[in-house]
């Protein structure tokens, strides 16, 4: 390719400037999309991985135990047996309102026993000696990190107010903590670090541990995990952490996929403005081939031309990118906050991997969609390269061929979701293929559609039906801007079914589970924290007048042989017996909790579809008591969680776990007293306890708020991608009326007047849209069943029940007409200042 013939493609892109600037928009919008989600990803996990690192330090492997610790003997009788890389470690979670409110991890360590594993306390050099003799010897004292001081207005000195179960507990500043580089210190931020006797204190665990980090070779673990007493294990310390991210996988991958689609649709648009680029430089292109310009030559010059704009947008791109990513991440660690674990982000991590990710992406997409407008103009020999019919002609003999591959690539796309197990990026695949399969047949239902405008319009006259016969006379380009319009509608009516539909199962689920009159429960509970609370409270709150009954709970985490940590739930009371709703059970489902209390277990759905187990199957845990089998009654639909937990006996779970704490109790209120004025008598009996008190529809509204939150990041996707898709139209209407200059200018000099131009004109566009909102329905339907029975069943476990939304799809034809209708205002504007005798001459 000659170097004269990109210098003409450049100068001819110069006097299109609209075009070149929407085909930079278009991948610039995707990569911008994918590089966001992308980048808060990262950077949860990199927090997470750093923060990880920090904590475990150089540890090898761990000793952990139940929920309520073990005995800090076992400490000493490692060491006294000579194991000396050992470090006793008693940990938990705290708020604190000096530090903004935030959850902080509290970490007691044994100063004695540290130089090994972790470095961020070494004397000398992160912390003053002073602060060191302090930490030690001064009970309450704590470091925090010099950035959190910082940030905070704190010094040393100054006093933190812990929020631990139901109490505040005092601690002093003694010391700040530094490091080297800015990354470390990040970490830090959500880190207290004190003494372990004062972690004991704190967290009223006198005399045990939560954990023990080890340095040791295989062998010597080998012969520490034979050694230990019943109840307590030995993991490796990565372990855990590995189990973590595991936790949000899914979600990450649902997350990427939906920034996916969003490229799909720039894609679209990408193919959009190439092809009209070709189709408007049909006669140059010819001019080209005459002159001895091969074909291949022309396919590398559109290529080239492709990659180049793609480039361009794909850095606008990441720059984009990088800026929504700083809302991303923020959106992302509030949904990890609330569902999975605690995890401070700070900042976005910017990761070159998925720069040069989104890099890649925008210019392949870039290529991908410009291939088959290059290959049809590099193909058709130059004579018929100069005839404006032959293009339409050749699309009209290739649709049945298209029907044919639509209708394999769908086949395709649902053996895929049918057979794709629980591979979630696999299923994804299966939607894409589908959707391509379903986007070929849009030129057929296109004709379909306009045969029953014609038909229906003709009455009102020859304009009407010009409209619609001019949308099928170009189907080349119309029917591509109808595609990318549906597509973008389509998955917005998917993901918007999807939601409600959830929402509306979730709203359900509470109305049936939640049907105490009101709940207590400690201000740091939240998902997957173990939370404690004296059992004391109970019967203070018992003792109170009008309460009739209350059912206790204690949620902890477990370990299970097969299915490593889980979250167990056991209750005591037996009120709320009616609210689960067993999907499936064994024996006699009147009596599941006769078999509750004789020492079997229930588990949730999303249990069961995650380890692949059933009631009849038994569950092995491991006990205080040693290994235990408990068999599984019954399957219940639960939406807290999409790890899933299992339901005992808070009877039997104190039979084999030494935990006499509770995590929470509801009141029932009897029928005759106020519910609100036993409330409130509730609150003082309970004075002096940091107790949170909900009422039922308090607690409902805040499950809710978690739940809209949680789906506030796909919304913005949502937005994103439709806005995508409007300008996916818009650069397609303008350039089909661009496009038809010489035809609109010779409508002109024989009578029609400028008024009949411009209802053609919005007809024209207005039937584009409609055509677009009316496919895009049924396929919106079908992504929404795809997204409800197959991608969330397998990826989060959850039972969705199907919820109509008929607003969304009034507001699809609004949106498709209306986004169209705004597309044609322009050429309007410009028919405006049309000169015929300008319009008729040859370019």
């Amino acid at each position: 390719m000659h170097l004269t013939l990109f210098k003409t493609i450049l100068r001819d892109q110069l006097h299109r400037p609209w075009l070149t600037l929407l085909l930079i928009l278009s991948v610039a919008l995707g990569v911008a999309v994918v590089v966001a989600v992308d980048l808060a990803n990262a950077s949860a996990t990199r927090a997470f991985q750093l923060s990880t690192e920090v904590i475990v330090g150089k540890a090898t492997h761990q000793i952990v135990g139940g929920a309520n610790g073990f005995d800090d003997s076992v400490y000493r009788n490692l060491r006294l047996q000579g194991f000396r890389n050992a470090a006793p470690i008693v940990e938990g979670y705290a708020g604190a309102k000096e530090l903004g409110g935030q959850t902080m991890r509290v970490l007691g360590i044994d100063l004695f026993a540290e130089p090994p594993f972790r470095t961020y306390i070494t004397a000398g050099t992160n912390v003053d000696v002073n602060a060191l003799t302090a930490f030690y010897t001064q009970p309450g004292a704590v470091l925090i990190s010099a950035d959190s001081a910082a940030r905070y207005n704190l010094k040393v000195g100054d006093t933190l107010t812990l929020q631990i179960g139901t109490q505040k507990k005092p601690v002093t500043i003694v010391g700040l903590m530094r490091q080297p580089n800015e990354v470390s210190s990040r970490v830090l931020e959500g880190l207290i670090l004190t003494d372990i006797a004062s972690a004991q204190e704190l967290f009223g665990l006198d005399g045990k541990l939560t954990r023990i980090d080890l340095i040791a070779t295989d062998e010597q673990a080998n012969k520490i995990a034979a050694a230990l007493p019943e109840g307590l294990r030995l993991v490796r310390a990565s372990e855990q952490a590995d189990t973590v991210t595991q936790l949000t996988a899914a979600f990450q991958l649902n997350l990427t996929a939906f920034s996916l689609l969003a490229l799909a649709v720039g894609m679209f648009l990408i193919y959009n403005t190439v092809m009209f680029s070709v189709v408007q430089r049909r006669r140059m292109l010819g001019i080209l081939r005459c002159v001895g310009v091969t074909g291949r030559e022309i396919f590398l010059l559109i290529m080239s031309e492709a990659a180049l704009l793609g480039l361009i947008g794909s850095l606008i791109g990441l720059g984009l990118g990088m800026l929504l990513g700083r809302l991303t991440v923020a959106l992302v660690t509030q949904t990890i906050n609330d569902l999975y674990f605690t995890l401070t982000v700070s900042d976005v991590n910017v990761d070159a991997f998925s720069l040069v990710k989104g890099l890649l992406l925008g210019i392949s997409s870039a290529l991908l969609a410009a291939a088959l407008p290059a290959y049809e103009a590099s193909a058709v020999p130059a004579v018929t390269v100069l005839q404006r019919s032959d293009l339409e002609d050749r699309i009209r003999r290739l649709l049945p061929r298209l029907n044919v591959i639509g209708a394999v690539l769908i086949v395709i796309g649902a053996a895929i979701l049918i057979f794709g197990q629980s591979n979630v990026a696999l299923l994804f695949g299966g939607i894409f293929i589908a959707l391509f399969g379903l986007v070929l047949y849009v030129p057929v239902v296109t004709i379909f559609l306009m045969r029953i405008a014609t038909a229906t319009l003709g009455r009102f006259g020859l304009i009407a039906r010009m409209a619609s016969r001019t949308v099928t006379q170009a189907l080349s380009r119309t029917s591509v801007a109808i595609a990318s319009l549906m597509v973008a509608v389509a998955v917005v009516i998917g993901v918007t079914v999807m939601i409600a539909s959830f929402r509306s199962t979730v709203e359900n689920w509470l109305a049936q589970t939640l049907n105490a009159d009101f709940y207590i429960t400690t201000p740091l509970a939240g998902a997957n924290r173990v939370v404690t609370m004296d059992p004391a409270l109970v019967e203070k709150a018992r003792a109170v007048e009008g309460v009739q009954n209350i059912e206790v709970l204690r949620s902890v985490t477990v370990r299970g042989l097969e299915t490593g940590d889980l979250r167990l739930n056991a209750t005591q009371g037996g009120v709320a017996r009616e609210s689960r709703i067993f999907r499936s059970y064994s024996g006699d489902p009147s009596k599941i909790y006769e078999q509750l209390n004789a020492g079997a277990i229930a588990i949730t759905e999303p249990f069961a579809n995650k380890h692949h187990v059933a009631e009849g199957d038994t569950l092995t845990l491991l006990t205080d008591k040693g290994a235990q089998s408990f068999p599984i009654v019954g399957v219940y639909y639960d939406y807290s969680s999409d790890q899933g937990s299992i339901l005992m006996s808070l009877d039997v779970y104190r039979k084999f776990w030494n935990d006499p704490k509770i995590s929470g109790f509801s009141v029932y209120v009897a029928p005759s007293y106020d519910v609100n004025q036993v409330e409130d008598a509730v609150r003082v009996a309970l004075s002096g306890n940091d107790v949170t008190v909900q009422s039922n529809r308090a607690l409902r509204d805040a499950a809710l708020v978690i739940f809209d939150r949680t789906f506030a990041i796909t919304r913005a996707l949502q937005v994103i991608a439709i806005a995508v898709a409007f300008i996916g139209i818009l650069s397609a209407l303008m350039a089909l009326q661009l496009e038809r200059t010489r035809e609109l200018g010779t409508l002109r000099a024989t009578g029609m007047t400028l008024r009949q131009l411009w209802r053609l004109t919005l007809l024209e566009s207005g039937l584009m849209g409609a055509a677009a909102g009316i496919l895009a329905i049924p396929v919106g339907l079908v992504l929404a069943a795809i997204l409800i029975y197959v991608i969330n069943l397998r990826s989060f476990g959850w039972t969705i029940f199907f919820t109509s939304v008929p607003e969304v799809y009034v507001q699809a034809l609004v949106v498709s007409i209306g986004a169209a209708l705004i597309a044609a205002i322009y050429p309007m504007v410009r028919l405006s200042h049309l000169q015929v005798i300008e319009a008729l001459r040859e370019e």
